[in-house]
């Protein structure tokens, strides 16, 4: 059985509670492994040290050495992307596959802003003034709470963390804690790399008992969170409260819209990929099919004919393409829903029940599940349901498929399947996402900002942007001339 402390200031520490709780495979149901279960004192402890260090020897480490320990990281989790992976797998139950390509790709993120943390520049600034030298210079913010969902632990951190010491701010890390493990562990990697003590902390437990305290801590200068909108909601409340900036990315209701005049077999493709892959547990789903009616009945059948085929069973297994659903709550919630979309008079043409077939384990299996005359307005097609459910509304015009498309209270991605490069342009323009595919879906880099519009959140993180999101702008003022002015006046 597997032991994770917190790590705070350099050093694993014991809750100062003394309990723990458990974290089981989703694949198999078994407990591997017990976390430290967090409170405030270990969150306002973990604040402390960071500010500590944001003040004191961090703060003397000049923007090139911080982006060679960037660098040097990025490194090291290159050497232990196949453990890291292997982790995930039993942390959270996502595919080894994808898991892989996430863990080898995720030093670029650190090599990335690793290049950019001695390229933050303020400007001299022209001025109107006679006398007077004006210029801005950019600064980091302090201390910033992470907070990352269970999905994708290690990328979503990355997202937050690189770009936050790039910029030259401190972090407290706070993980989901149905899957702690991988961001615990990654601490030894940060050590290795030899960022001082306290730039980096992480912590776990519960979002109430150690989550809240952190966002409250007035050591705390920014949140950067990955979750639902209503937890979203309540960050940014608290936030609110201590007039502190965030960066939310929270959750999507995205459409995946076919015309007829796309590649067929690649769109077929295309609408499997955003909504099965990773179980459909992704806030970029593309949960919400659009399809041209002309096409409509051709593609649903071959839709049910790919989706079908589809292996479902160990997530360790190169072979799988379903795995399992993460967490016992979020099993739950995905049934509910497929009972929701029955009652309001959807027409369930490919799954809709638990998987107990050959290879499921752990009692956490989902069919891939196809709902057919959907209605837009219906609960399933306007809530984020986070699993293989995918609800398939047709469409007849282009601007239907626009007022459909944007007919959600979300905004994080959509994707298009056409042929013609005007509508592609037209599309990407017209929706209100911030995210648009074109032939292609669940793209994402290290040199894009990704982000949402409306309830999917704000700020953006990859691309030079993120670095923006941890950094305050400061204009300074220097006379050039000592003569005594009129001090009632403004000068």
């Amino acid at each position: 059985m597997k032991t994770y402390q917190h790590y705070i200031n350099g050093e694993w520490v014991e809750p100062s509670s003394g309990e723990w709780f458990d974290t089981e495979n989703p694949y198999t149901g078994e407990v591997w492994a017990k976390v430290a279960r967090g409170s405030a004192q270990d969150a306002d402890r973990a604040a402390r040290a960071a500010k500590v260090a944001f003040e004191g020897e961090w703060a003397e480490i000049r923007p090139t050495q911080r982006g060679k320990l960037l660098v040097k990281l990025a490194e090291i989790v290159e050497r232990e992307a196949g453990r890291l992976a292997e982790l995930e797998v039993r942390d959270n139950g996502k595919l080894i596959a994808e898991m892989s390509a996430q863990t080898k790709y995720l030093a670029e993120w650190y090599r990335y802003f690793g290049g950019l943390a001695d390229k933050v520049e303020g400007a001299v600034l022209p001025s109107d003034r006679p006398g007077v030298f004006n210029f801005t210079r950019h600064e980091p913010l302090g201390v910033i709470a992470m907070i990352t969902a269970w999905n994708s632990p290690l990328l979503l951190l990355a997202w937050k963390l690189a770009p936050a010491l790039a910029a030259g701010n401190t972090a407290v890390i706070k993980p989901s804690e149905f899957t702690s493990a991988s961001s615990l562990e990654f601490m030894e990697l940060v050590a290795e790399a030899g960022f001082p003590r306290g730039v980096v902390n992480c912590i776990s437990g519960m979002g109430l008992e150690i989550g809240q305290p952190l966002v409250d801590h007035p050591e705390v200068s920014k949140v950067a969170f990955t979750g639902s909108d209503v937890a979203g909601q309540r960050i940014y409340e608290s936030a609110a409260k201590k007039i502190m900036p965030v960066t939310l990315e929270l959750g999507g209701k995205s459409p995946n819209i076919v015309f007829e005049d796309a590649d067929f077999e690649a769109a077929v493709m295309g609408a499997i990929s955003g909504i099965f892959a990773a179980t459909g547990q992704t806030c970029i789903a593309g949960s919400r099919l659009l399809v041209q009616r002309s096409i409509h009945e051709k593609f649903v059948k071959r839709l049910v004919e790919v989706a079908g085929e589809a292996n479902i069973g160990d997530p360790m297994s190169l072979e799988t393409h379903v795995g399992p659903v993460t967490t016992p709550p979020q099993y739950q919630k995905i049934l509910d829903y497929i009972d929701i979309a029955r009652d309001d008079g959807a027409k369930c043409v490919l799954g809709g029940k638990p998987y107990t077939g050959e290879g499921a384990r752990g009692k956490r299996f989902i069919e891939p599940t196809i709902f057919t005359e959907v209605r837009n307005d219906m609960r399933i097609a306007q809530e984020e349901v986070f699993g293989p459910i995918l609800s398939v509304i047709p469409f007849d015009t282009e601007e239907e498929a626009v007022e459909i498309g944007n007919d959600v209270v979300f905004g994080l991605a959509a994707g298009v399947w056409t042929s013609e490069i005007g509508r592609a342009l037209r599309m990407s323009e017209k929706l209100k996402a911030g995210t648009v595919w074109v032939n292609t879906y669940r793209a994402v880099s290290f040199m894009s900002p990704f982000g949402g519009y409306k309830r999917s959140g704000q700020g953006r993180e990859s691309g030079k942007e993120a670095i923006k999101e941890f950094l305050q702008t400061k204009s300074v003022w220097i006379a050039q001339q000592t003569t005594a002015a009129n001090p009632f006046i403004m000068r």
